[in-house]
């Protein structure tokens, strides 16, 4: 098993990497839209949101050298179904059309309307 660690992404709250490889899968451990260079959470859209949360797991995906157009499977955490719109378009937008396999659970810290794991 490799640990992976990026300056490109979050730094994890906890005692925990930001990702593990293990027989070829990256297993990234989950992320919330937080900019990495000042571990703010982004004002705005449900859209603005997902957005920094894929770029954040986009780059340990990349530190482990693999990418978006690899992932398999995410778990979304939402407060509100009605976001769904706004989430799957900007998965549209970042390629991940048609939806990789996704499951949506309305829960989620309550600082932020979103978390994928």
């Amino acid at each position: 098993m490799q640990a992976i660690e990026t300056r490109e992404a979050p730094t994890p709250a906890g005692h925990y990497s930001q990702a593990i490889v293990h027989n070829g899968l990256v297993y990234v451990a989950g992320q919330l839209p937080i900019d990495p260079a000042d571990r703010n959470r982004p004002p705005g859209s449900i859209e603005e949101q997902a957005e920094r949360t894929l770029r954040n797991v986009e780059a340990i995906l990349v530190a482990a050298g693999s990418g978006l157009d690899r992932v398999l499977q995410m778990t979304i955490y939402i407060t509100d179904i009605g976001l769904w719109g706004g989430v799957n378009a900007t998965y549209a937008r970042a390629g991940l059309w048609p939806p990789i396999t996704r499951a949506y659970v309305a829960l989620t810290p309550p600082q932020s309307p979103m978390s994928v794991m």
